[in-house]
Formats: structure tokens, C-alpha cells, sequence
């Protein structure tokens, strides 16, 4: 179930394009623009970011979010014995560490993301798995992998029992209302679907993770999108907003019912930075938001 030339070739070079640093602005970016635009920078940085967040992010770890959450804790997909023998479809996978975790357990995941690179680290991981050693896991089967857009799910009505996202995809989507209704109809009656995103108040705050990120400086109801564009304009990186209000109509009006809304708090043990959040920011302000929906 692998679209495309073979992600176990992680030596061909994703393509790179010479233009200047780009530039961040907010400007309105619809879903075909902002579709491109993150799936070229996913190519380019993919390598760069299992380097920084391989360790963190394990290789078969599922986690929630840069706080470090993990389900094994939380239990947001219900028991994990219930796992064993479920159709569980993760959307924006990266390298499927949430998929390979949920199969360790029993669960029949299919990891998909827009970026060829991401998947194709996804089999380097299990290459290196594979080729014997001690590998930091139990051996699982291959999880399947799909390259396609979170916004057409190239699946039928009703293929799974679980849908899950760890940041993935629905912060760099335009048209989130869709994808939510594709989730919906990919699900099985009762399923359940749980997803991370970037908490929506943080919007309002600068992006940094010491004192100066402890400010408003933009207003919480800005849907503008946040775009980085090279020197011709084009946008090469998108991210969108939406407030906790948007997502709950979303949800609904999907026909999925909202479960469950968890912030996380930050941890004790966790010292890390990851971009914006630190422990700083982690003491005062939330910096996830994991919605738990069910499919009615």
C-alpha cells in the first residue's frame, strides 16, 4: 500500500530549491497553496527533523504532542488491550512511530502522510529494526503507508475502527472541516477518532520559548494564516489557525461527537525546548489541545 517510488531508498535526496531565507507574513493561503507549499517543506526537512526529534519521538513511541504525553499514560484510545485486531488509521504519520506502536499492540495502523520523505523515513526505521542488533522495541509488522492528502482520504466508507493524529496535518490545512467530515466517513459506526493540535491560544503569543513568548501580541481571533514565502512570493510553508470554538462546530457539524478536550500539562521531568514550548511557557500557558471525538 505504498504510493510512489520505494521509501526504503532514504539515499535519494528530497528536492531542494535555491531561493532566498524566507520570508513570514500573514496573508490568506487556500487549500491547494497551502497543500504544495507543506508538502515540499516536509520533503526538505524531514531529514532534519527525526535528527533533532528522533530520541524524542522514539521508534515506537506514541506520544501527543512536545509536553510528552503518551498514550500508553493517557488511555485516550480506551484500553490497550481493546487495540488488539482494530483498524486504526494515523493521518500525517511522519515516520509512523504512533502506528508502529499501536501494532506492537495488536492494532492493524496504516500510516499516512502528505511528505515522501517522512514515509520514506518511516521504512528506515524499520530497515534498521530489521536488520538485527537491539532494537529498542519488540519487532512488529510492517505498517502499510500511504502518501495522500488528509483532505481525500483514498480509502473506503467505514475502513476503520480508529483514527488518530498526533500534530500531524490538520495544523498545515486549509479546509479542517473536510478533513474532519473525511475522517467521519472513513469510520466505522462508533469509532473514535483523537487528535493534537497546537493549543489555539497560543496563537496570540509569540512563537518563542523563553520570556518574550509570554506576551500577547496578536489577537486570538485572527484566522489569518501564519505563511513563510520565498523571494517570488511563493508560499513554501503554511500553518493555519483556528479557535477552540472552530474546532468543536467542526467536529460537530461532521457528525462526530466531542469526548473529551485535553490540554496536558507540562511535566516535571521534562526539560526540553521544541520550538515555542518549554517548561517556561509549559508552567503558564497550554500548548496542546488533544480533542477525543466519537463517530455517532
Amino acid at each position: 500500500m505504498i504510493q510512489g517510488p520505494d521509501p526504503r531508498d532514504v539515499r535519494r535526496e528530497a528536492p531542494r530549491e535555491a531561493h532566498e531565507e524566507p520570508e513570514a507574513t500573514r496573508r490568506s493561503a487556500g487549500v491547494t497553496e497551502s497543500s504544495r507549499a507543506n508538502r515540499r517543506w516536509w520533503d526538505r526537512n524531514a531529514d532534519d527533523y527525526q535528527v533533532e526529534h528522533g530520541d524524542f519521538l522514539g521508534d515506537a513511541r506514541f506520544v501527543w504532542g512536545p509536553e510528552g504525553l503518551d498514550e500508553a499514560d493517557a488511555g485516550l484510545l480506551g484500553p490497550t488491550a481493546a487495540l488488539k485486531d482494530k483498524d486504526v488509521l494515523e493521518i500525517g504519520a511522519g515516520a509512523a512511530q504512533c502506528s508502529r506502536w499501536l501494532a506492537a499492540r495488536g492494532a492493524r495502523p496504516v500510516a499516512l502522510d502528505l511528505s515522501f520523505r517522512q514515509l520514506q523515513h518511516a521504512r528506515r526505521i524499520d530497515d534498521e529494526s530489521s536488520a538485527g542488533g537491539a532494537p529498542p522495541v519488540p519487532l512488529v509488522p510492517l505498517v502499510p503507508l500511504v502518501q495522500a492528502d488528509a483532505g481525500a482520504l483514498p480509502f473506503a466508507d467505514g475502513s476503520f475502527d480508529l483514527a488518530v493524529s498526533a500534530y500531524g496535518a490538520l495544523p498545515f490545512i486549509a479546509d479542517t472541516a473536510r478533513v474532519q467530515r473525511e475522517v467521519r466517513r472513513v469510520l466505522r459506526p462508533g469509532g473514535r477518532w483523537v487528535f493534537s493540535v497546537t493549543h489555539p491560544v497560543r496563537w496570540a503569543f509569540p512563537d518563542e520559548p523563553g520570556p518574550e513568548g509570554l506576551t500577547a501580541v496578536a489577537s486570538y481571533f485572527d484566522r489569518t494564516p501564519y505563511v513563510e514565502e520565498d523571494d517570488r512570493g511563493i508560499a513554501v510553508y503554511v500553518e493555519h489557525h483556528r479557535t477552540l470554538g472552530d474546532r468543536v462546530r467542526e467536529i460537530a457539524a461532521a457528525g462526530l461527537r466531542l469526548v473529551d478536550l485535553v490540554e496536558p500539562e507540562w511535566p516535571q521531568w521534562n526539560d526540553q525546548e521544541w520550538g515555542g514550548w518549554s517548561p517556561l511557557r509549559g508552567r503558564l500557558l497550554p500548548g496542546t489541545a488533544i480533542f477525543v471525538c466519537a463517530a455517532e
